[in-house]
């Protein structure tokens, strides 16, 4: 049984404050839970499961659960239907890497667009993710359920973007509007591909930096795609590319 302190300051994580103090982070859902277990078990620093739950699917991999009943469940969690487990994480440990392609983010503020970006991005293998400091925490428990663990595959870092793009030497791409379309440029790599906010795009500052704009050309009708599906054609497009 979890004292009320304990209670209390797993409840605080729900905070990116006190996320970042304590570098862990609660998620809950079976499947994901699951997942993060046979994938990333050295992460799992606690495991509740509500009294009563089938934990015959699950593979521990060392890992002790323990034992809450509803009411505290229902404090820890905050899904209207919990599933009956919950996990404390660590953060995953992430530095720059030397990548021969690089997704930077400008203030992408929807935690499933950003979850769905980095779920794409380990699906194509791409491991380095640049993120402005205004864009949402990848360690928000919505972010975390829509990249499905995604966080513990890809190398997130959070940083001043000027600063960042301005040392670089590779050609940076980025999704603007009126531009050339991006079935008539040659992709390289290595490369930089900048994607922007939701509703406003690149900013100003950051688009000085874009040394090959790029366009999805419209078939059909509709005023502009979601980020999260316009960065998977980036990065279907990427993949596909040999570094120089």
């Amino acid at each position: 049984m979890l004292s009320k302190n304990e209670i209390k300051k797993l409840r605080s994580l729900h905070q990116k404050k006190y996320r970042d103090l304590e570098c862990c982070f609660l998620v809950e859902g079976e499947r994901l839970i699951i997942d993060i277990l046979e994938r990333h078990p050295s992460h799992v620093m606690r495991l509740f499961l509500v009294k009563g739950f089938d934990a015959t699917r699950i593979n521990f991999n060392g890992v002790t659960p323990e034992f809450i009943d509803e009411q505290t469940l229902a404090q820890l969690t905050t899904s209207k239907a919990p599933q009956g487990i919950v996990a404390l994480l660590s953060y995953p440990e992430n530095q720059h890497v030397d990548s021969d392609f690089t997704l930077v983010l400008d203030d992408v503020q929807d935690p499933g667009n950003l979850g769905t970006i980095i779920r794409t991005m380990a699906w194509f293998g791409m491991q380095q993710l640049v993120c402005s400091p205004h864009t949402v925490d990848f360690c928000n428990p919505k972010v975390v359920q829509a990249s499905m663990g995604a966080v513990f595959d890809v190398n997130i870092i959070y940083t001043n973007l000027a600063a960042f793009l301005e040392k670089q030497k590779k050609p940076i791409y980025g999704a603007l509007l009126e531009c050339k379309s991006m079935h008539k440029v040659a992709l390289r790599k290595p490369a930089i591909l900048i994607m922007g906010n939701e509703g406003n795009g690149i900013s100003a500052e950051i688009q000085q930096f874009i040394t090959e704009p790029l366009f999805i050309p419209k078939y059909g009708v509709g005023e502009s795609l979601n980020v999260a599906t316009a960065t998977a054609i980036f990065l279907n497009a990427f993949a596909q590319v040999d570094s120089n």
